[in-house]
């Protein structure tokens, strides 16, 4: 999960609109990234030490690399 921290200035009462409408969108973008299946294996993955990796044959470093296996080719 992400957090975020804005100081606003309220030069404008437009400007707390705008301000409010974009930290919206991207809460929302956030939640929407979280639910994906992709994003908990890797929080998942993430989360194991580096023992429990090398047991199922990974590294801290293959972690991308193997949970996106089935959509990119890298």
């Amino acid at each position: 999960m992400a957090y975020t921290t804005a100081n606003q200035v309220q030069s404008a009462p437009l400007t707390g609109v705008v301000a409010r409408i974009l930290s919206a969108i991207f809460n929302g973008l956030i939640r929407i990234a979280e639910k994906d299946p992709h994003y908990r294996k890797i929080k998942k993955l993430s989360a194991m030490s580096d023992t429990e990796l090398a047991e199922i044959g990974l590294r801290r470093d293959d972690i991308a690399r193997h949970v996106f296996a089935d959509r990119l080719y890298i």
